[in-house]
């Protein structure tokens, strides 16, 4: 019975979509705009627009991975054969053709900053995923986070507000950490692809385990100063 459910063409796309990376980054980017003054219903567009947003980043992932996932992590559901490709592009533009309304709900600018970090992410993961600049994407695509946050409104209606240069920065270096510290359970993985990423290089230079520690202190840190500079010099 169990083997049936997992089958279901639905929750193979779920699964497709890197669901726990997709969950918690919308709890964090709905509970940062709660904990700044964004009322409720604004608090549910953020966690859905980037809900659907991050579900398109796992779809064109697993897709632009496939071949190298058949050889390298052959669990994933397009890897296995059990989930078609062709039903994984018909979900990835349909979600696309919800997440542009959903971005635009929020505002021009933060719309703006929201679909352009996307892009950004979509076009490093294709490009950049497996070099020593594959951290860029990454921070480029934190750093817009809070301008996504500061601009957001409601209806269409946003703000003019920038986010503070302390907030971009704070979000530019979680997005460093971040990445490492997502890359730490692939390496084997990535190395047996031949992948150099800057989390792969740093891996070689100083040990996993020491990698581990140091990402997991510099992302800690950062999430502080995060939390000290939003109750100091706040998001705008």
């Amino acid at each position: 019975m169990l083997g049936d459910l997992s089958a279901r063409p639905a929750l193979l796309l779920v699964r497709a979509a890197h669901p726990r990376q997709a969950v918690a980054t919308a709890v964090a980017l709905a509970t940062a705009a709660a904990v700044a003054g964004r009322p409720l219903r604004e608090v549910g567009l953020v966690a859905a627009t980037v809900l659907v947003g991050q579900s398109v980043l796992g779809w064109a992932d697993d897709l632009t991975d496939r071949r190298s996932d058949e050889r390298h992590r052959p669990s994933k559901p397009l890897a296995r054969g059990v989930l078609d490709p062709g039903t994984v592009w018909f979900a990835l533009t349909c979600a696309v053709l919800m997440v542009v309304p959903l971005a635009v709900a929020h505002g021009r600018r933060a719309a703006a900053a929201y679909l352009s970090l996307l892009a950004i992410s979509a076009v490093g993961d294709r490009f950049l995923h497996g070099r020593v600049l594959s951290f860029v994407p990454w921070v480029l695509g934190f750093a817009l986070y809070p301008a996504f946050l500061a601009y957001g409104g409601w209806n269409g209606a946003g703000t003019t507000t920038p986010p503070t240069p302390t907030m971009v920065a704070l979000a530019a270096a979680l997005g460093l950490g971040v990445h490492v510290l997502l890359a730490l359970p692939g390496l084997v993985t990535d190395h047996e692809a031949g992948e150099r990423s800057l989390p792969m290089v740093l891996a070689l230079r100083l040990g996993t385990p020491r990698l581990l520690l140091l990402a997991g202190v510099f992302t800690t840190a950062v999430a502080v100063g995060i939390l000290i500079a939003g109750r100091t010099v706040g998001l705008t």
